[in-house]
Formats: structure tokens, sequence, C-alpha cells
């Protein structure tokens, strides 16, 4: 099991961050990481995590059935990033929070100072801003299962008012609506469509998820699979344009397909074992044991977005180590 943060670790450096970690991660050589990213952050507090580490609260994440200490936070984040040679894709609550909770953390994050928050960064070890120029608009808010969950129109008029406020601050950052969780979504392509009616002139990407397997044990059939990321893509990429046609649009909005990967091997028992918790801390959680078909699979995967780079701006791996980790046997 490996670990980005693991105090008392023989191989952990003086802030409790794994040397060993750091440098595969190095050699990867990823331009960006998103956090937090997943289900968590949509009853997550980014406050929870800043400020002395022995003051901050213990929450009950609702999302994994787990205790959050909040020992690592946006500028323990900051401070890995940097070590690790990637920038930060920052991915703000909007199912619990709102509009002011976003505002709030992106000044936080940004603005050199002379303003509440900005100076209480600063107060916190961190006199320059972390300049975070990419932000995610919420996570998976097409899905039920999501705390705060919303209808498409609902989201569609919250991430399109947070995507102003960010650009009346910065026009410059860079903003991603939340789209389908996957292509299978009752709601899928329609949510899109709404969403970015709602969105369009405000930011400049759309998130997709989807996940793979082979529970079928059919392996040509699981190599065609990559046929459907492919698809999904186009549609998607269709719905954009029916979007930018429909408001005489001369801007682009991108797809950020920021969660993709393998992930069947163990997904079913890993359910059953969460239902059961009773809030454990940081408990082995999704973590598969790959093979060489899978490996061949991803192969696949990254060529798809390769050939369609016009309409993917980023492609995020889900996840980078722990949860959902690469493995082989």
């Amino acid at each position: 099991m490996y670990l980005i943060y693991e105090p008392g670790h023989e191989k952990a450096d003086a802030d409790g961050f794994r040397r060993d970690v750091l440098e595969m991660v190095r050699d990867l050589d990823m331009p960006i990481v998103r956090y937090p990213g997943g289900n968590f952050v949509s009853a997550y507090r980014w406050e929870d995590g800043i400020g002395p580490r022995e003051e901050r609260p213990v929450r009950l994440d609702l999302a994994w059935r787990t205790r959050e200490t909040n020992q690592v936070g946006v500028n323990e984040f900051a401070d890995w990033a940097k070590r690790a040679g990637t920038e930060m894709m920052l991915a703000m609550n909007l199912g619990s929070r709102r509009l002011d909770d976003a505002r709030n953390f992106l000044e936080y994050c940004n603005h050199p100072g002379g303003t509440y928050w900005s100076d209480l960064r600063a107060k916190h070890g961190y006199r320059e801003p972390h300049n975070v120029r990419i932000w995610c608009l919420g996570n998976e808010m097409d899905g039920p299962w999501q705390v705060g969950h919303k209808s498409a129109a609902e989201y569609g008029h919250l991430a399109n008012e947070v995507s102003k406020a960010f650009k009346y601050f910065d026009k410059t950052l860079e903003t991603v609506v939340c789209g389908s969780s996957n292509d299978k979504m009752k709601t899928y392509p329609e949510w899109e469509a709404t969403v970015l009616d709602a969105s369009y002139d405000s930011v400049d990407c759309i998130s997709l998820h989807k996940y793979f397997g082979n529970e079928e044990q059919d392996t040509l059939n699981y190599y065609a699979k990559a046929i459907d990321l492919d698809r999904y893509i186009v549609t998607i990429g269709g719905v954009i344009d029916y979007i930018k046609a429909k408001k005489r649009s001369k801007r682009d909005v991108k797809i950020c397909f920021d969660e993709w990967n393998v992930w069947y091997h163990d997904r079913k028992q890993d359910g059953e074992r969460i239902a059961s918790w009773d809030w454990p801390e940081a408990p082995p959680l999704l973590e598969e044991l790959y093979n060489l078909e899978d490996a061949i699979f991803v192969g696949s995967l990254l060529n798809v977005f390769i050939r369609r780079s016009d309409r993917v701006k980023i492609a995020c791996m889900a996840q980078l180590v722990n949860v959902i980790s690469t493995r082989t046997s």
C-alpha cells in the first residue's frame, strides 16, 4: 500500500511525505494532479484542512464511511505538488456548499495579501499565493449518490455563477463544469446539454468520468471497450458543438476527462466492506491488483485520448496512488 503522506514511515521525510512515492510520481512527469478528487469533495470543508494540525477537526466522510483527520489540506498538498514537480487542479465542494465558500477558497489560495483569507494563508506560513490556475466546479453532481446531488438545471445555474465569480477575480483562470459520471447514466447526454446551456459562456471544460472492467472474462470484448470511450468523447463533442451553435458563441469548451481507469477486480467486495465499516481512519480501500491484460487495455485508452486530443484537453488517471493504485501481478 502506497501513501503520499505517512508520518513515522521509514521512507517519510520531515514533513511526513513518502520519499519513495515522490520519486515514482516525479518519474511519471505529470503536468497536473486533481485534488481533492472524487465523491469525498461533495461534503468536504476546505477550511478544516488549514491552520495548526493539532487544531484541525476530525470529520465523518459520508462518501466512504471513514473518519477524515484533515492532517493533509491544501497547503500540505501544495508542498507535495512542488516536490512532485506537478501543478494543482483544485476541486471545490458544490454539493453541500455554495458560492461564497468557493470564493473564499479561491481568495485563500490565490490572492497575494491584504484581505482576510489571503492574510490567513500568510499566517499559516504561506505568504506567497499558490496561484492555482484550473478549478473543478464540484464532482459528479449528476450522481444520486452524491452528497448535495442536484438536477442539471440547479447545478448548471450554480456552476455558472461560481465560474463567473472566479473570472471576476481573474479572467485567466480556467473552470471545469461537471458532465456525466459515466455514459450509462439515465441523464446522459441531456445532463451535458442542460448544464452547458446554463454555463457555456463562463466555463472552459466539461468533465467526464468512466471506469472499465472485464467482468465477463472475455479478453477480446474487453479490448473492444476502447470504442466506448471514443464514442463517449464524440457524443459529448457533439453536445458542445450544439450548445455553441445555439448560443452563437465563438468560445470553445474542451473535455476534461478527470477520472478514468480500469476498476473492477475487487469493486463488489469493496462495496460490501465499506457498508460494514464503523468509521475507520484511512483503511485500505479499492486496491486493484492489475494484470498484463489491463495494462494493454489502458494503452488502448491512451491512444484514444491522443487521437481525440482536439476535444480532450485534460485526462487524469484515477487514482494516482493508494486508491485504484497501479499495482500489477
